[in-house]
């Protein structure tokens, strides 16, 4: 799942961010309309924590164009204003939803996954595929009942395969889904969190890695 945090204030916005991360997350930051338009011009969100009041592109007008966009992000406004008109105007703009600061972050996840699964052609909640059953809500996973502990970016890792399969994902797929636009597209990340989640998934092997092509997790039979 790839969020993009629009939020001026540099200290909320950076908390925001790595809250999510630590759900799992693959956040990108901009603390302006302008660079938040140009961000939303080269990657594909989820899900865009739209803050009202920005400079460069008011939030206002950016929730305009994000939702005449094309595979649309959902959106989930914040502002400091909570009375009932403002949150009747901000939805009247085309968000999705609608948060007023101060707000607990436990509220701002939950906010965040239901959007997401709201968003046009999101896949089901619970992802199941070779004897996998994945459920991010919960952020629990199993092979043939066994329960799975994984690590934020392996279960990150996971669910992005099981959202594709049985097609492939290429290491720039991956890390574009996974991570998030700072990291190194030259890093052997991709390469070594594959191998942490092959040893916990266990034998037989379900993960497949096509040099060139990517990998993928086909369907039962094929292994």
């Amino acid at each position: 799942m790839r969020i993009l945090v629009v939020e001026d204030a540099r200290s909320l916005a950076e908390v925001v961010a790595e809250g999510l991360r630590d759900q799992g997350m693959a956040v990108d930051i901009a603390h302006d309309g302008l660079t938040a338009a140009a961000k939303l011009d080269v990657n594909t969100y989820d899900v865009v924590v739209l803050d009202r009041d920005l400079p460069g592109i008011h939030g206002d007008t950016l929730c305009q164009m994000i939702t005449e966009r094309d595979d649309r992000a959902m959106v989930l406004m914040l502002t400091a204003a909570g009375a009932s008109e403002d949150r009747v105007s901000g939805l009247t703009l085309g968000a999705d939803d609608y948060l007023a600061k101060p707000f607990h972050f436990r509220e701002l996840v939950l906010r965040v996954r239901a959007l997401a699964r709201r968003r046009p052609f999101a896949r089901a909640r619970i992802l199941r595929r070779a004897g996998i059953e994945l459920d991010p809500a919960q952020r629990t996973a199993t092979r043939d009942g066994r329960q799975l502990e994984l690590s934020v970016k392996e279960f990150a890792l996971l669910e992005a395969l099981l959202q594709a399969g049985p097609a492939f994902l290429s290491t720039e797929d991956l890390l574009e889904q996974v991570w998030d636009e700072n990291t190194d597209p030259f890093t052997n990340t991709v390469t070594v969190t594959i191998g942490r989640l092959r040893r916990k998934l266990g034998s037989p092997a379900i993960i497949t890695t096509t040099p060139g092509v990517g990998y993928r997790i086909g369907d039962a039979a094929e292994h």
